[in-house]
């Protein structure tokens, strides 16, 4: 049983945003807040093919409302937002830019919650940037070019075949490169190392892209404070997030935050 959370305050309508990235890239973003001035945000990195506009995006934008102001984004290559995807290692520049969006714009407090791809950029960004006080991977990676699931191969073989690229473009609205990574960057295990923030790694048993150990491998990684919960029933990233799981989260970074974030829930037995 999870804890109640306050929702007295009614949330804004998206506020459309575009952000600049340091190589120039523009991104479609939207920020909702909520009823009142606040100083803590949260931002969701989607996974691959995935979108702010999502209905699983939108229905955990709402759920973590309480702990700050929400902003989600497209990665570069993703529908309107420019250039084209490279599938988890460039795009740490697109968090980057919008976390830096949101300084400027006055938020003290920043969470990076990432999904799949997003979470593989969510572990990278913070470790070697910096500036989020809490990180929460869902459903991601521990390294790259794994190919163990069905999935994972049908998924390498639509980035790294013309014909799969160009279905990805016409049929998901996604732009990738068709070029190999040079150089390789660290992978999400790696990089976990370099962690000085709170991480919070979410995987559900029943994922069909990536086994449990991957979320295994990043969590024993990372140097602490550090939480890992295997879902029992959950499948993949964004769609596989139920109200429960996403109000569990909001309760994990209310409690993780500097300060508890802006509206913490009760004490109780939460996550």
């Amino acid at each position: 049983m999870t804890d109640a959370i306050d929702r007295s305050d009614q949330p804004s309508a998206p506020q459309r945003r575009r952000i600049t990235t340091s190589d120039g890239i523009e991104l479609d973003a939207a920020l909702i807040r909520g009823g009142a001035e606040r100083t803590t945000a949260v931002v969701l990195a989607n996974g691959f093919t995935g979108t702010w506009r999502n209905p699983a995006n939108r229905m955990i934008a709402q759920r973590l409302l309480p702990v700050g102001d929400v902003l989600g984004f497209d990665f570069r290559g993703h529908r309107s937002s420019g250039g084209r995807c490279t599938v988890g290692n460039l795009e740490v520049h697109d968090l980057q830019a919008v976390c830096a969006h949101l300084r400027e714009q006055g938020y003290a407090r920043i969470a990076s919650v990432g999904f799949s791809m997003g979470a593989a950029v969510v572990v990278r960004h913070a470790a070697g940037f910096g500036g989020v006080d809490a990180v929460a991977a869902v459903s991601g990676p521990g390294l790259w070019y794994y190919r163990g699931t069905r999935r994972m191969r049908l998924l390498h073989l639509g980035v790294e075949r013309a014909l799969g690229r160009w279905f990805l473009r016409a049929a998901r609205k996604v732009r990738v490169i068709d070029s190999q990574w040079d150089p390789v960057p660290p992978d999400p295990t790696e990089m976990a190392a370099d962690l000085a923030a709170p991480l919070l790694v979410v995987h559900g048993d029943a994922d069909t892209y990536f086994p449990v150990e991957h979320a295994e491998r990043i969590h024993a990684a990372a140097p602490g404070p550090k939480d890992l919960w295997i879902e029992p029933g959950m499948g993949h990233a964004e769609r596989a997030m139920t109200p429960e799981r996403a109000e569990r989260l909001a309760q994990w970074l209310a409690r993780r935050l500097p300060g508890g974030g802006e509206t913490a829930p009760s004490a109780g037995s939460g996550g």
